[in-house]
């Protein structure tokens, strides 16, 4: 249904009233910007965040059209990092540390496309989890 907006008349003429729309300024002169890569067998999801750590921007393969087995593309993962790339020159972000995790198709082409824009790589990360010990074994089968 959506969130409700209230408007408040007062009796001051020139006064504001604040909104909880994000700014368009908002992230401006950013210089600094952390890369998240999240790889997977089905699709390919990247997020760009400050300093803090609050996201500014994601997309994934599927956001920018590509469906079914195509998300999951190299070439798809290229394009998803061209889109945040751009975002970033536009608040202008010059350095990023990359984190990279999961093992899918997408996540060398999509450091090669982040590399190829011009930013200042400072660290990449793998974040990739490791399985260990595993899910319980099976009971053993009797006949």
């Amino acid at each position: 249904m959506g969130k409700k907006r209230v408007i408040e008349k007062g009796d001051q003429a020139g006064s504001e009233v604040q909104s909880n729309a994000p700014s368009s300024s908002r992230g401006t002169g950013m210089k600094e910007g952390r890369v998240s890569v999240y790889s997977s067998y089905n699709n390919t999801i990247i997020s760009l965040a400050d300093r803090n750590g609050s996201v500014v921007f994601a997309t994934s393969a599927g956001r920018l059209g590509f469906k079914g087995s195509k998300k999951s593309t190299p070439f798809a993962a290229s394009k998803v990092a061209e889109t945040v790339a751009d975002v970033a020159k536009n608040k202008g972000v010059e350095r990023i540390w990359v984190a990279v995790r999961g093992i899918g198709p997408g996540r060398e082409s999509a450091l090669r496309s982040l590399g190829t824009k011009g930013f200042e790589i400072q660290a990449i990360k793998d974040a990739t989890g490791v399985p260990h010990n595993g899910p319980r074994p099976r009971k053993v089968r009797r006949v």
